[in-house]
């Protein structure tokens, strides 16, 4: 019983490790970070803050790792091998993934710009170069 408990929980630690992972290095990213759905990251130019676009997302999938955890941990409690515990375990993974998906189509109706203000933003502001300092 033992033995079941801590492969479950080692395997659980990682998999929520990933998520962690995976979200602190959206909160570091300097560019747009993607879902991992297969849909092509936004660029810069497409989003009204790439910091704050990371910061939601990388946030996000911290918080899924966490739950990920401690919804095996309560499995635990309730009984593994019980059907209240498959359920708690499972919900723990699966109902975050349905919430994430819903978060991440918010951001982008928030976050992405409209067609006519991307090609707005490439053309308002002129890059700040050595060539423009000295003129």
């Amino acid at each position: 019983m033992i033995a079941e408990f801590l492969i479950g929980f080692f395997i659980s630690l990682l998999v929520a490790l990933i998520m962690i992972g995976i979200g602190i290095s959206q909160l570091k990213s300097k560019t747009p970070a993607a879902f991992y759905t297969g849909e092509k990251p936004f660029s810069p130019n497409e989003l009204s803050d790439v910091s704050a676009w990371n910061r939601k997302h990388g946030r996000m999938w911290i918080i899924y790792g966490i739950v990920i955890l401690f919804s095996y941990i309560l499995a635990a409690f309730i009984g593994l091998g019980t059907p209240m515990g498959l359920i708690v375990y499972h919900s723990g993974i699966v109902l975050p993934i349905v919430v994430m998906i819903g978060y991440h189509n918010k951001l982008t109706k928030t976050c992405r710009l409209p067609k006519e203000r991307q090609s707005q933003q490439n053309t308002a502001a002129p890059k700040h170069t050595k060539e423009t300092e000295k003129s």
